[in-house]
């Protein structure tokens, strides 16, 4: 192929694999694992094409690929997430099976893998990926994954690549894919990436984030998270790998509902076991949570077993007095909320759930529609800005969840795509909203009661700073509060080691196998 048609000079092959081609053992009609290679694999005709090779069963794109394509785009132009948007991609292509696990893969190996495959495909060809059209891109980071991660064969993985191009972008780019796929192809990726990647000794954090796919920007607040909190900044790989390993599914039992026993019971279509650290939790093995019966009556949920902790860090903690109306000041989607208001009713207490945004509002409600109304009535589920609540119902509450909006970057297993979302400036850009939304939650509790501040980010940013920053505000208007020994009161609970940060809980992908969580309790005591 011509360097008109975008690529670049071939580099050499990494770890110590032949080059493809007619000069090299790559031509003698063997393959990369010594298996004879199919009839006329290493001949190519004028332009460079294999002769000998039945192309028309890549002449169209199959589903799987088609929905991978779909939601990549969707992601790009739509900021849409995956984990919404795949699951109705292959309802609406009717993908099912096996062709939906490879979709899915697909899918998010692109998302988890993209810094890595742009970092390669940017030494194959002869422009600036910048200057390439998205769709191009996407096709191209398709491709890679395919020949690099995949168990598919070169020649399916660049036609197949070739087909989505031609059908979705024209005949030009589908031309430049196929090049630079071919340079791609015979690689393998680990040694690839330690040769693209800037040397770790000199440029650490630029190096992890090419081996391990994280912007810079990501790897340097990581680090600085992980000695923050108390742990090694060493373990940064272990997190790292950790965010680029897909997420268990983990299931919480709604109290009152459903208990871990139904969820683990034998069942033809799923295989659950009980979870690690959540006295509700239990966690997929294998199957469709949907085909839990729990989980289909609404009495169970899928739900991070780090996430349930939080609900239950909160119900734990000690208040004094009286115990009978909670809130959750940032409801949406509702999954915390539903275990809220489950162990609520079992106290003998009403929970209120508050919600800024009409359509999530409409996710609690859903979340809540198994729970049974308590003494104090069904949840309220209220749209309003949970900043106005303290002004509105000052000292009205006895327990209120501060669930912030964050950057996410404690949950990159489940959104890989976060991590390229997001900027630093979103850092600074969310620090007011949940500075407010805590200041709130002081305003609205009651002196006795108790508020837990939760992030899904271990980042100083949106975690320890926040709560730092909202105290100092506190006694300046006249009000006290006193950091709960957060890590006292999950022992309480479960022994979580490696839990503790001060008076807070953060736990790890790496260390625990949950997201990122950080909590912080505090007692307003006047």
């Amino acid at each position: 192929m011509s360097e008109s048609s975008g690529a670049g000079s071939r580099p050499p092959a990494r770890g110590g694999r032949p080059e493809r081609g007619g000069g090299g053992p790559r031509g003698d009609a063997r393959t990369r694992g010594g298996r004879p290679d199919r009839p006329g694999a290493g001949k190519r005709d004028a332009a460079g094409e294999r002769t000998g090779v039945k192309r028309d069963r890549f002449t169209s794109v199959d589903a799987a690929r088609q929905v991978a394509f779909d939601v990549l785009r969707a992601v790009a132009q739509e900021d849409a997430y995956a984990n919404l948007a795949l699951p109705k991609a292959l309802r609406q292509r009717g993908v099912r099976g096996r062709d939906a696990g490879f979709a899915t893969e697909l899918t998010y190996g692109v998302l988890r893998g993209r810094g890595s495959y742009d970092a390669l495909i940017a030494t194959v060809i002869d422009r600036p990926l910048e200057d390439l059209d998205a769709g191009v891109l996407d096709t191209l980071r398709m491709g890679a994954h395919q020949l690099l991660a995949m168990r598919v064969p070169d020649h399916a993985a660049v036609a197949t690549s070739v087909a989505i191009a031609r059908n979705e972008l024209g005949t030009g780019p589908s031309g430049l894919v196929n090049a630079v796929l071919r340079r791609v192809a015979g690689h393998e990726l680990g040694p690839w990436l330690d040769e693209v990647a800037p040397d770790e000794a000199d440029d650490p954090d630029g190096h992890l984030a090419v081996r391990f796919s994280h912007p810079e920007w990501v790897v340097r607040s990581l680090r600085e998270a992980l000695r923050a909190h108390g742990h090694d900044p060493a373990e940064l790989r272990e997190l790292l790998e950790a965010d680029n390993e897909p997420a268990a599914v983990a299931l919480s039992a709604l109290p009152g509902l459903a208990s871990v026993e139904d969820l683990t019971a034998p069942h033809s279509a799923v295989d659950v076991r009980a979870g690690r650290w959540s006295p509700t939790g239990a966690v997929l093995r294998h199957g469709d949570p949907g085909k839990v019966p729990a989980v289909r009556d609404g009495k169970a949920r899928v739900q991070d077993e780090g996430s349930q902790l939080v609900a239950h860090l909160l119900a734990r903690a000690e208040v004094e007095g009286r115990d009978e109306r909670w809130l959750d000041l940032c409801a949406g989607p509702g999954g915390k909320a539903a275990l809220l208001a489950a162990l609520a009713v079992q106290r003998g207490a009403h929970l209120t759930a508050v919600e800024i945004a009409g359509h999530r509002a409409e996710l609690v409600r859903s979340s809540l529609r198994a729970v049974p109304e308590g003494p104090g009535g069904p949840v309220e589920v209220r749209v309003t800005d949970g900043r106005q609540v303290g002004d509105d119902e000052p000292g009205h509450y006895d327990r209120v969840l501060v669930d912030a909006p964050c950057t996410g970057l404690g949950a990159l297993r489940r959104r890989p795509e976060a991590r390229w979302r997001r900027r630093p400036a979103d850092l600074g850009g969310l620090g007011p909203l949940q500075r407010s939304l805590l200041a709130s939650a002081l305003d609205a509790v009651r002196p006795g009661g108790v508020v837990a501040y939760a992030t899904c980010s271990p980042v100083l940013a949106e975690t320890r700073l926040v709560v730092d920053d909202v105290l100092k505000a506190a006694a300046r208007k006249g009000q006290r509060v006193e950091r709960l020994d957060t890590p006292a009161v999950l022992a309480g609970l479960v022994d979580v080691p490696g839990a503790a940060a001060g008076t807070a809980v953060q736990l790890w992908p790496h260390t625990h196998g949950t997201d990122a969580m950080h909590v912080a309790l505090l007692r307003r005591t006047s």
